[in-house]
């Protein structure tokens, strides 16, 4: 019997690869890179199934994998894979939800404390060997406790960052086009305001929205000149959910008072400007880099690769109308 053929774009854990070598033919590229087109259509030319990770899978290369039947996805976002051309195709798009919440969430709470804190730059400080005694005026901060924390998007991730700012004694103000339960809210302790309330009100701004078309700089000039010159914008989400030029404006000109910044608008390419900034906190992209959670991420996009190919259905399909069984 013929086993289906898989190509997997990066060197996944061995957990994972296993997982899906047992039912498969499998080659994965050797090199955590994403692949130039031509070389990913090479790849895919004669694969049944492909497990992706940070790797564009457009129309174009759809033509060129006549056989494919499903796209695992490792990541909770997808906006990378052409999903619209893979339905269109019968080609089932899966992805990784769940597994990476509580992780993203850490991330979010740490940009969000080391810029109020001025973590980073105060770290330089003492490995530059600026720091030669104790002065009072000296690095700082702003306080987390009491201080109000807009949460624009309240899925999974939402709502754990909500529960770690309890901690705190944060107010929490979200704004959401999904709503949790009255029940979830009050357990929370968070309240539903419009955007330009939350934009308003905010100490701090985390953005966990997907990047849709309606979500394409959500943030831009006139939603940063909503908020107040001592707020930080924290963004864990998509980068083009923040127009970066002007966020790099909102900062030169002191209308914001500091961003933690995990993903960028032309990552990974950055403003240069943003990275003049001693206010500004830039991570690589690193909201699900924790070994637990990168493995869990792979092992699901397994499972998922794997029931597609089984004629079953995945429990994260992603267009749902393929399924026809």
């Amino acid at each position: 019997m013929n086993l289906p053929k898989v190509f997997v774009t990066r060197p996944l854990q061995r957990e994972a690869l296993d997982r899906i070598a047992g039912q498969c033919e499998v080659a994965v590229n050797p090199e955590d890179v994403r692949l130039p087109p031509d070389r990913l259509a090479e790849a895919c030319r004669e694969v049944d199934g492909v497990v992706c990770s940070s790797q564009p899978i457009t129309e174009e290369l759809l033509e060129k994998a006549p056989r494919l039947r499903v796209v695992s996805a490792v990541a909770v976002g997808y906006d990378i894979v052409d999903v619209a051309a893979c339905t269109k195709r019968g080609i089932l798009v899966t992805n990784t939800p769940g597994v990476v919440t509580e992780a993203t969430a850490d991330l979010t709470f740490a940009l969000l404390m080391a810029v109020a804190r001025r973590v980073v730059e105060a770290d330089h400080f003492v490995h530059d060997g600026q720091w030669r005694a104790w002065q009072w005026g000296c690095m700082w901060g702003t306080d987390l406790v009491g201080k109000t924390l807009g949460i624009c998007g309240f899925g999974r991730i939402g709502q754990a960052v909500a529960r770690r700012a309890r901690g705190f004694n944060m107010r929490i103000l979200y704004y959401s086009v999904d709503r949790p339960t009255p029940e979830q809210e009050q357990e929370l302790g968070a309240e539903y305001v419009d955007r330009e309330t939350l934009l308003r009100q905010a100490d701090f701004l985390c953005l966990h929205v997907p990047l849709t078309p309606d979500s394409r700089h959500l943030i831009g000039h006139a939603e940063l000149a909503m908020m107040k010159p001592t707020a930080f914008l924290i963004n864990t989400s998509r980068g083009k959910v923040v127009e970066e030029a002007a966020l790099v404006e909102a900062l030169q000109s002191k209308r914001l008072a500091g961003a933690g910044l995990d993903v960028f608008e032309f990552e990974p390419q950055i403003h240069p400007a943003l990275l003049a900034l001693p206010n500004v906190i830039a991570t690589p992209h690193m909201g699900t880099a924790t070994k637990e959670t990168r493995l869990a991420m792979a092992m699901m996009a397994a499972d998922n690769l794997l029931a597609a190919l089984a004629g079953q259905r995945p429990v994260n399909l992603v267009n749902p109308e393929v399924w026809k069984k």
